[in-house]
């Protein structure tokens, strides 16, 4: 079984933000920055894994500061997770405003990839290296993200849920329940 560490595998991409990429309040579109993660995402794993790669679940975007026309987004991607075959790649987001030097933190996010061989079967990936506390921290993050995760869609199939257990909390919040 072959390792590899961490900053084998890291990618760095940064663009100019144009006005293409805008929507109607001048600000970029996020679906413009979900695609360059992806990018980013994949070339990560690609390069970890030297195979080719798909994305196979993104957990959690949250915008936290708007991009505007005419800054530099950079986008950092690491692996901070090997499975069998899978990866979780951690991206971060941040714009440069170039007249000011003011960099903004825009969104982090974890995309998990898996690679993919020739036949288009999943393929053995090589394990992580951890050689300092922030890379034991993110392996262990993302062993409880997946667990939590697990747990989440056991306790809400169609089989285990139980909507009287959830109608106090739903009537405070903004429904209203005609059963």
């Amino acid at each position: 079984m072959s390792f590899k560490t961490i900053s084998e595998s890291q990618i760095t991409l940064t663009q100019l933000m144009l006005p293409s990429h805008s929507n109607f309040s001048g600000k970029i579109h996020g679906g413009y920055i979900l695609n360059l993660m992806d990018q980013v995402a994949f070339a990560c794993a690609s390069k970890h894994s030297g195979q080719y790669c798909v994305t196979a679940s993104v957990n959690r975007v949250d915008f936290l500061n708007p991009i505007e026309v005419g800054e530099l987004v950079t986008l950092k991607a690491s692996i901070n997770y090997t499975g069998r075959t899978s990866m979780v790649v951690g991206v971060r987001v941040e714009s440069e405003n170039i007249q000011t030097g003011v960099t903004k933190h825009c969104n982090s996010s974890y995309f998990t990839m898996v690679a993919k061989g020739d036949d288009g079967k999943n393929v053995p990936v090589p394990g992580l290296i951890l050689s300092d506390s922030d890379s034991v921290r993110r392996f262990a993050r993302s062993i409880t993200r997946q667990e939590q995760s697990k747990k989440r869609v056991q306790s809400f199939t169609p089989e285990e849920f139980v909507a009287d257990e959830y109608l106090e909390l739903i009537k405070e919040h903004n429904a209203r329940i005609e059963l």
